[in-house]
């Protein structure tokens, strides 16, 4: 039985790393000012679940669809 390709894992975590910190930066920008206050694990807990949707419905399909070649492709 053949396996499909997979994605290169390193290349994989660069881009997905590359998307990442924006995403939280613009997210971290838009809590605090009413999240001034609170302590880190209120913040994070609020934060996580936008971060989720954002990656699975957001950064990751977009990433296959722009990057996949370039994911795909053999180091060797």
């Amino acid at each position: 039985m053949h396996m499909p390709p997979r994605p290169s894992r390193p290349r994989l975590a660069l881009l997905i790393g590359i998307g990442v910190w924006p995403i939280i930066t613009a997210l971290l920008y838009l809590i605090r000012p009413i999240s001034a206050g609170w302590p880190i694990w209120l913040t994070t807990l609020v934060l996580t679940p936008a971060m989720v949707l954002l990656m699975v419905w957001g950064l990751l399909p977009a990433i296959h669809r722009y990057f996949g070649r370039f994911l795909m492709r053999n180091g060797r």
